[in-house]
């Protein structure tokens, strides 16, 4: 597991970015905590640097959309999915559990 921060440093409608390798973006959105592969698939852009709205994050580089449950592009030019990670709440500090699935594949 890796920690992020406390759930309250991660308000609703917010992201954080864990330096790990991959980067690994975590977001707060509808009432729900969701982790994926920062780096979009169609071109080296930061999602965490993205718009959110419900589950979807827009990439900021050029509109690509994925959707935070599933990792799947929701929207051209992004054809491949990015990963997901489970995440978890623990004494009030949140936690990403990181995996070596694929890359591109939605866990």
């Amino acid at each position: 597991m890796i920690p992020v921060c406390p759930l309250a440093d991660l308000p609703t409608g917010e992201s954080v970015r864990i330096d790990t390798a991959p980067p690994i973006a975590v977001f707060h959105a509808d009432g729900q905590l969701y982790a994926i592969d920062d780096t979009c698939t169609h071109q080296d852009a930061s999602l965490s640097d993205g718009w959110l709205e419900g589950c979807l994050v827009e990439c900021p580089l050029h509109a690509a959309s994925f959707d935070l449950r599933t990792g799947a592009a929701t929207c051209l030019p992004a054809r491949r999915a990015v990963r997901t990670h489970p995440v978890t709440v623990e004494d009030g500090m949140i936690y990403v559990h990181h995996h070596a699935a694929e890359e591109g594949t939605a866990a």
